[in-house]
């Protein structure tokens, strides 16, 4: 049964807090979920608390602190901390992160707030940072589109080139420049049954274009195994030499297995990193043998569920995807 009220919430988020401390690989994205469970909850101050613990963690690396501090701020403005929350967003945009979550959150934190230019402003800067001339659009970087579309709608400015390739992502039957009128919710006090039919339909397929995104987490996600994870499990389990030849041949069989499937039209393609603990730790709890190569696949699922897949492709300037800690471009991506 899902959360209804605020001790529901609070329930659950210990819950996940306790789940944590048994799956340490996984803190961070229970810390953020026991987070949304508190701020639900009212608990703002203690959510804030979470943040603060997985930002000061000397334990556990952080995958994406630019993400928690846009968290952290949006939470902090909610319950009066608005210039402690100013002043993360602004660190956010200085520091210029390659994901586009943060710029995100920052940015809806402040449209929320009728800080339409500067959401726009936000918006628009992230765009500039993630998306290069002619690339295509990354999966996670769709919705800035979709969300600097409704900021300017909001504004009442003139569609631009972005605007129209937001146009062009958007699959729902109700057009953007539909969903995204702030005259809409005039007719939620009309009298007219036509008026409030045609926003009912305006509202399920924004309900709709919701549940998909929600609905399609990461439906095919590949197992990538650093080199030392590698080198570590072959000697564990030589069994497994036959799917893996070499850590080289295993980063060009995985690009190329995306390329095919996103070729294929596969939409919301993911890579999920293993590590021998984790793999042996999934195994034991299938009470299966860690040599056996059919586990691969379902240990990549279950990654996967638990929100450890990473968008594939990323943008083009980003970090690649194998850990080298070039750009993508200059990696596996084509130059």
């Amino acid at each position: 049964m899902r959360p209804d009220t605020p001790a529901d919430h609070i329930t659950e988020a210990e819950r996940l807090l306790r789940t944590a401390g048994q799956y340490p690989e996984d803190h961070e994205p229970l810390f953020l979920q026991a987070a949304a469970h508190l701020e639900l909850a009212g608990e703002r101050a203690r959510a804030s608390t979470l943040y603060d613990e997985l930002l000061a963690s000397t334990d556990i690396a952080i995958e994406n602190p630019h993400r928690v501090k846009a968290l952290k701020a949006s939470n902090l403005w909610e319950y009066g901390h608005e210039a402690e929350a100013r002043a993360i967003i602004d660190g956010i945009r200085a520091a210029g992160p390659l994901d586009a979550a943060p710029w995100e959150i920052a940015a809806e934190t402040l449209e929320a707030h009728d800080e339409l230019e500067a959401a726009h402003d936000f918006f628009s800067t992230a765009l500039t940072v993630l998306l290069a001339p002619g690339e295509e659009v990354p999966y996670a970087t769709e919705s800035l589109l979709i969300g600097r579309h409704r900021v300017r709608r909001l504004m009442g400015v003139a569609h631009d080139a972005w605007d129209e390739l937001a146009d062009t992502l958007h699959t729902a039957a109700v057009p953007l420049d539909e969903l995204h009128d702030p005259k809409r919710l005039w007719a939620l006090g009309s009298s007219d049954p036509g008026e409030l039919r045609a926003e009912i339909n305006r509202l399920r397929a924004e309900l709709g274009t919701y549940r998909s995104a929600l609905s399609r987490p990461f439906p095919v996600a590949v197992l990538h195994w650093p080199e030392d994870e590698l080198r570590e499990l072959l000697a564990a389990y030589p069994e497994l030499a036959q799917e893996y030849s070499s850590h080289e041949d295993h980063l060009a069989r995985l690009e190329a297995a995306l390329r095919d499937l996103h070729a294929a039209g596969t939409p919301n393609l993911g890579i999920v990193t293993g590590t021998v603990p984790s793999y042996e730790a999934f195994a034991a709890s299938e009470a299966a043998s860690p040599s056996d190569p059919d586990l691969l696949p379902q240990y990549a699922t279950t990654l996967a569920a638990r929100g450890r897949a990473v968008p594939w492709p990323p943008a083009r300037s980003a970090a690649c995807w194998c850990g080298s800690g070039r750009p993508y471009r200059s990696c596996h991506g084509v130059s």
